[in-house]
């Protein structure tokens, strides 16, 4: 029932070497990420769900993602019928930045309980827990919502796959960095992950690992694999879950905490890691990797700081300065958000932006 749409683009200054490895390489590889380290050109898959008015949303981090990143990309677009031609016509418009395939999928959930899984929390939002189980041929994929802006390449968060240890299964960002605003560790009334439970805007997963490994669960001495534990946690606690599948990924690795990477707060940067008080230590040294503008605030003026990014990206034409296009109006749009508490450290929003611009045209002039 999927219909598979794909295109490739080609940038004429900035040729991509092309897969040096077939498939049959890909799968007799022991571990993915030391296929990761001996294969740079293997394509980096990304997914995303898109329903509702989150067409131009989407677009928007799509764009982030082709701008800086190096390894040919494959978007996996899960969205509403009525959205998919918009996606096609827009995504065949794009210019030749870099080597990009995408395909098209309809939302889809299992049919004994399409019902139930589509009105949990936001809608569409819990196709990202069937991903696993509907790209069987995809051995690692990056998942992110729809309000995620890039900031740096996708291979740098990519390369997180070669740190797993044998145990994990794949890597998400802590829900809070300070326990005294967080939300899990004051209301929650299920289990979750660790001190203020994981945010799932951002996840990268090792999906070969997530098929074979059986989870330690609540519900039975058994443990379940992926696809049998879903339905049952479901029905176990959705009277005590608010955030929905990322309450269940909760819960999944509050069981299962040897199979999860955790990754630094610049790889998920919310408002809440500036609205009350900069508390991402890591974003102040090395600025913002990966922006996620949650609460809806790239569309309110709520937070002026985050909204100037995405206003700046969305603007941006393909080809022109990254510099004198991008960068210095953003700064300039920065500079008047000082009077709130994110603006007040506005320069972690630039810093590593600046960073991965000045490494894309260093690659450019090595031609």
């Amino acid at each position: 029932r999927c219909k598979n749409l794909s295109v490739s683009f080609w940038n004429s200054y900035w040729m991509l070497p092309s897969d040096v490895c077939g498939m049959n390489c890909f799968w007799e590889a022991a571990f993915r990420y030391d296929y990761v380290k001996t294969h740079p050109s293997e394509k980096m898959h990304l997914a995303v769900v898109a329903c509702g008015e989150r067409l131009e949303e989407t677009v928007t981090m799509l764009r982030s993602a082709i701008i800086f990143s190096i390894k040919p990309l494959h978007f996996h677009i899960f969205a509403e019928d009525q959205l998919h031609e918009s996606f096609k016509d827009i995504l065949e418009e794009f210019p030749h930045e870099g080597k990009v395939n995408y395909t098209l999928y309809p939302i889809t959930f299992p049919s004994e309980s399409a019902a139930e899984w589509k009105k949990l929390f936001k809608p569409c939002a819990s196709q990202r827990l069937f991903l696993p189980l509907i790209l069987k041929n995809v051995d690692s994929l990056l998942y992110v919502d729809t309000d995620i802006l890039f900031l740096r390449p996708v291979d740098d968060i990519w390369s997180f796959l070669g740190k797993f240890n044998s145990t994990q299964i794949a890597a998400m960002a802590p829900e809070h960095e300070e326990p005294r605003i967080g939300w899990y560790n004051r209301f929650a009334r299920h289990p979750y992950y660790g001190v203020t439970g994981i945010n799932s805007g951002v996840m990268l997963m090792n999906m070969t690992r997530i098929r074979r490994k059986y989870f330690k669960n609540d519900m039975t001495p058994v443990r379940l694999q992926w696809g049998e534990i879903l339905m049952p946690l479901l029905k176990k606690y959705k009277l005590n879950i608010t955030w929905g599948d990322q309450d269940l990924l909760n819960i999944m690795f509050f069981h299962n905490p040897e199979s999860l990477y955790v990754f630094p707060c610049q790889w998920n940067y919310r408002p809440d890691h500036c609205i009350y008080g900069s508390n991402c230590k890591a974003a102040e040294e090395e600025g913002i990797f990966i922006l996620h503008g949650n609460r809806g605030v790239y569309h309110n003026d709520k937070q002026p700081t985050f909204r100037a990014v995405y206003e700046a990206i969305k603007n941006y034409s393909f080809g022109d300065d990254l510099v004198l296009s991008l960068l210095q109006p953003l700064e300039q749009e920065l500079q008047k958000t000082t009077h709130t508490y994110c603006g007040r450290v506005y320069r972690v929003f630039i810093k590593q932006l600046t960073k991965s611009i000045r490494d894309l045209y260093a690659r450019r002039s090595k031609g």
